[in-house]
């Protein structure tokens, strides 16, 4: 991540910019990995639970949010998938603010 996030603000300038790739790419390989696992059973519980939460979750956060979500849709659950990624928002960018507030 640390590399993405330099090579990104060299290119592109702010560090809003490098989150912003970080978090997309981290979709795409989730997304990636997830229809391998599924449509091919080319991946165990195991290695997907390693690769998803270990590798991609220290990669990104976003992309395990993006996947749930995409999960709940492909269900057909539209309302609980927005709640799902509106509660990540409103309680997410709070919580930011709150950790700035506790560290004065």
């Amino acid at each position: 991540r640390y590399l993405v996030s330099l090579a990104t603000q060299r290119l592109l300038g702010p560090p809003l910019y490098a989150t912003l790739v970080v978090n997309v790419v981290g979709c795409l390989v989730i997304g990636f990995l997830g229809g391998l696992a599924e449509e091919r059973q080319y991946l165990s519980s195991q290695v997907r639970l390693f690769l998803f939460v270990g590798i991609l979750g220290g990669f990104t956060t976003f992309s395990s949010v993006a996947y749930e979500t995409a999960q709940i849709l492909r269900a057909g659950q539209v309302t609980a998938a927005l709640v799902h990624i509106g509660l990540q928002l409103l309680l997410g960018i709070p919580a930011v603010f709150v950790g700035y507030w506790a560290a004065r």
